[in-house]
């Protein structure tokens, strides 16, 4: 997931173009293909013999526009470009004219991503709902059609959003890490956020060459947490022919403090015991699991309010 390109004093969101085009390389080189978008959504329910690595872009800042479509359209390489459809034509965002460029080109793919990109999850459910349906109106007016993926602006969203957003779209993507398996939630979808911070080339590479771990359930399914259910009652069941589980480690940010996570396991059944309450803004979990040489990872985020 990228936002800005060469905007240089943005680097919790900003790529830099000559590290952006060798990590394309990169991919190309590790032997791995681009997924172009339109088949995640019709053969997503269909087993996949290869890993393909999807390329997605959140905002429609102009910066996108200008740096990194060029390059992109020259590779032929696919993408998703999440629109808020209030900024747009706003200074240092894309315009309409240039979204329906990209739109009507081979690789481009265009998603939604609501109205004003404001923290929806602060909203009550009728605002949540009246600024979805804004964006879907201007969607169809300005393109002819409704996105059919969307994506949570700051990866934030409540079990209301997420049962929302699954009755009117085909796709929902978070920004919590990790790759996408049939098991997955079709509407919790993750994310490898790139940035200056973290998407020097090392990194990259170990994000690439993951694999996903798999799990049955999650719990809790609610990712909106009150101080009432703060820490959350937390487990996750894998699958049994899983190999190696046992071998798992996971770290969380409780306490706004980033530490092993004291986990046990029965069953097939991972639970961790939480040090403290999450601090707001945002309660991050990571797992990974070293199986016979190949890592595999899976991350959640919930979103902390204080009421």
């Amino acid at each position: 997931m990228y936002h800005r390109f060469n905007e240089n004093k943005y680097p919790s969101t900003n790529i830099r173009m000559e590290i952006f085009k060798e990590q394309m390389i990169t991919i190309k080189n590790l032997g791995y293909d681009f997924l172009d978008p339109k088949n995640l959504i019709e053969e997503y329910d269909k087993p996949k013999n290869t890993k393909k690595i999807l390329i997605t872009i959140d905002d429609g800042f102009k910066s996108f526009y200008n740096e990194a479509w060029p390059f992109l359209k020259k590779n032929k390489i696919p993408f998703i470009l999440f629109v808020s459809t209030e900024p747009v034509g706003k200074r240092g965002y894309m315009s309409w004219d240039e979204i329906k460029e990209i739109d009507k080109s081979s690789y481009g793919y265009v998603g939604h991503h609501s109205h004003t990109h404001e923290y929806l999850i602060e909203m009550d459910n009728k605002s949540f709902i009246k600024d979805i349906e804004t964006a879907t109106k201007i969607f169809k007016n300005e393109l002819g059609y409704v996105p059919s993926i969307f994506s949570y602006p700051f990866g934030e969203y409540s079990l209301f959003m997420k049962n929302y957003i699954s009755k009117n779209f085909k796709l929902g993507f978070g920004q919590h890490s990790g790759i996408i398996d049939l098991n997955k939630d079709k509407f919790e979808l993750p994310r490898f956020p790139i940035n200056e911070k973290y998407g020097d080339l090392k990194r990259f590479k170990s994000l690439i060459n993951y694999y996903p771990l798999q799990y049955k359930n999650l719990n809790p399914e609610e990712k909106k947490l009150n101080k009432n259910v703060n820490p959350p009652k937390f487990y996750v069941e894998f699958y049994p022919e899983q190999e190696n589980i046992k071998n798992i480690n996971c770290y969380s940010n409780e306490g706004d403090k980033w530490e092993k996570s004291k986990t046990t396991f029965k069953n097939n059944i991972l639970s961790i015991e939480f040090r403290e309450p999450f601090v707001p803004r945002r309660g991050r979990i990571n797992c990974s699991l070293n199986d016979k040489g190949k890592w595999r990872w899976f991350g959640t985020q919930f979103t902390i309010v204080d009421n």
